[in-house]
């Protein structure tokens, strides 16, 4: 049995932000680090929108130094990940891979979202190389280029018109007949002369040597008039949605319906007192690592308020 003040689930900037602030609050935080070292921001090919990298920085290098940081001021990591909680009793219970247990006054879940993927083999060999899943992350990588984005939603509306105010030209590729959007959405849409809806169109694979150049589609599959079409793009951004990685948790914390963890207010508080949520896993909105980061500050003042009040 491991005993700690904090216990911190994630190592993405919420994780490890919380991390330098539980353990400059002198918490002696354990953090667990997952099956994706850094993040969903590891995903992404460079970070030119976090503060303090004029010059931009690469993903696994800016978390490096997150990491540091957080070890400089005493925090112990540990690779693994997660299986089991009890957030019934207290201290909170946390089990890693199913054999090493934990008892923590406060526990904080930065276990991040995942995008959702179409689940073609050739997304898999373009990620990072023309595959995103954030236009605000890497849409500036493509100014005057051609980009397509894939979904009918609000948020694939919105990467779309914020891709038209870089790109050259925007194709939206839906699958159905129409846009899932709300009406103001599919206007702005509509009416931005850069953007081209493809209706009724699905992605077969993408083309390109080296990096997305391409995209092969089918118009109408299955149907008597099927039609191949291919598209030249620089770009491909996934915009169906994310999924949050809360699962482990649904028995003791309110989610969304989404599984978004859903806290008190602005604050990092869950209905579990000393359970607290920061980054992505509770953030449907933003999805941003210097947003992630400041939540995980906050998580960290307030498990330190808790554990105080002990």
């Amino acid at each position: 049995m491991n005993k700690v003040k904090c216990l911190i689930i994630g190592s993405g900037p919420a994780g490890y932000t919380a991390a330098i602030y539980a353990s400059r609050a002198n918490l002696q935080p354990v953090l667990i680090e997952g099956p994706q070292l850094g993040g969903q921001l590891t995903t992404t090919t460079e970070v030119e929108n976090f503060p303090g990298y004029p010059d931009g920085v690469e993903p696994f290098t800016m978390m490096d130094d997150m990491r540091r940081q957080a070890e400089r001021f005493g925090t112990q990591f540990v690779s693994g990940i997660v299986t089991k909680v009890d957030f019934s009793v207290s201290p909170k219970k946390v089990w890693v891979e199913d054999t090493e247990e934990y008892e923590a006054d406060a526990v904080i879940i930065a276990t991040g979202a995942s995008a959702k993927y179409l689940g073609i083999e050739s997304e898999r060999t373009y990620k990072g190389r023309g595959v995103s899943a954030c236009a605000t992350c890497d849409g500036f990588f493509y100014r005057k280029k051609t980009v397509a984005v894939v979904g009918g939603g609000d948020t694939a509306c919105e990467e779309a018109n914020y891709l038209a105010g870089l790109c050259e030209k925007v194709y939206m590729i839906v699958r159905k007949p129409y846009l899932r959007a709300s009406e103001i959405m599919q206007q702005r849409v509509l009416n931005n002369p850069k953007i081209e809806v493809l209706f009724e169109h699905n992605t077969i694979q993408l083309t390109g040597e080296g990096k997305v150049q391409g995209a092969d589609l089918v118009y109408r599959k299955g149907e008597p008039d099927e039609e191949l079409r291919h598209i030249d793009i620089n770009g491909f951004f996934l915009a169906i949605g994310h999924h949050p990685n809360t699962e482990l948790f649904k028995d003791y914390l309110r989610r969304d319906a989404e599984g978004y963890i859903l806290v008190e207010g602005d604050s990092p508080r869950t209905n579990i007192p000393g359970v607290f949520a920061a980054g992505d896993c509770a953030d449907p909105h933003y999805r941003q690592a210097v947003v992630a980061a400041g939540s995980g500050a906050k998580a960290a003042i307030e498990a330190d308020k808790y554990i105080k009040s002990l």
